[in-house]
């Protein structure tokens, strides 16, 4: 389930910059803030929705997730493709994510 809520509130986070990014170094429209900022607040909303009991916790476990859907994005929404050493780094960064969400702990 955590991996769902992350996955769909790093694509909220990423479509939101994106948005201000658009805006301010692609001289888009700044119409293009309005669905950037909606974005932005469903990633929140999402992301206060994991199992995670501890929001530092889950916020850091993101952070791996984040990464993977970054270079996802680079790759197919601008067209760059990830070189091996992103993909490397990605795998690394989701491997830390899991570490960090299904290690046991003491109750």
């Amino acid at each position: 389930m955590n991996y769902l809520v992350f996955a769909a509130a790093a694509l909220a986070e990423i479509a939101g910059c994106f948005a201000f990014w658009a805006w301010w170094r692609l001289d888009r429209s700044p119409l293009w803030l309005a669905p950037g900022l909606l974005s932005l607040a469903a990633f929140a909303w999402l992301l206060a929705l994991t199992d995670a009991e501890a929001a530092g916790r889950a916020y850091a476990a993101y952070g791996g997730i984040y990464i993977a859907a970054s270079l996802a994005w680079l790759w197919l929404a601008e067209g760059m493709r990830p070189d091996r050493w992103d993909m490397l780094g990605a795998a690394v960064c989701l491997a830390g994510a899991s570490v960090i969400l299904f290690v046991p702990r003491p109750a």
